[in-house]
């Protein structure tokens, strides 16, 4: 019996510090791991630029709207535009170009051709550029027609105004000639009542004294 506890008090002696060593280990493993994915993604991208290289520099150097570049985001991404990118997929070899909508994110091609992928992108950056030359257009339109309508607008409203200028004036020219007429009438309606008189006078006068028949 003594020597039975003897054994177990001499078994293994587990220690903290050698667990934690052992857990470091095996994470450094598997960042060097991830690392190497992430060196490897970056690679496969950098071979998808080499491809997009002429695209790329035909675009006007003081474009601002396409990035163009890799971003050292974990997974790495080829930035084409603010709402495009190109990444690897988890199998490590298939390239795939997305697009942020408003209705979510699609996936505009899935390739592992990196020939495709950068036709794919070489169009899209086209469609791009034909959008925005459309949009600038038709402001330049909307500007034009903007422009020459106003001079028809200008002279309406010079025209309203000046009619609301003299309007008090024409006012005042129909006030006095009311006022005119009223005066003729006046006078007319004077006169007639006066001659009316007169001759009820006299009528009174032949009729009613005596001997002035």
């Amino acid at each position: 019996m003594a020597s039975d506890s003897s054994s177990e008090g001499n078994g293994k002696v587990r220690r903290l510090s050698d667990a934690v060593r052992r857990v470091r280990i095996a994470e450094a493993e598997r960042s060097d791991a991830f690392a190497d994915l992430h060196e490897a993604d970056r690679a496969r991208l950098a071979l998808l630029v080499e491809e997009l290289q002429g695209v790329f520099a035909e675009l006007p150097s003081n474009d601002d709207y396409f990035i163009c570049e890799i971003a050292g985001s974990t997974p790495p991404r080829l930035w084409v535009d603010p709402t495009a990118h190109v990444m690897i997929g988890r199998d490590r070899r298939t390239y795939r170009f997305l697009k942020d909508t408003r209705f979510g994110r699609v996936v505009l091609i899935e390739s592992a051709d990196v020939h495709v992928v950068a036709d794919a992108v070489t169009d899209y950056v086209a469609e791009r550029v034909v959008e925005r030359d459309r949009a600038q257009e038709s402001d330049y339109l909307l500007a034009r027609l903007r422009s020459a309508a106003l001079p028809g607008r200008t002279a309406g409203k010079a025209s309203a105004r000046a009619a609301a200028a003299e309007e008090p004036a024409l006012h005042a020219k129909a006030g006095q000639a009311d006022k005119g007429s009223a005066l003729i009438w006046a006078l007319v309606l004077f006169l007639a009542g006066f001659a009316a008189g007169a001759i009820g006078l006299v009528a009174y006068a032949w009729f009613m004294v005596p001997g002035a028949s």
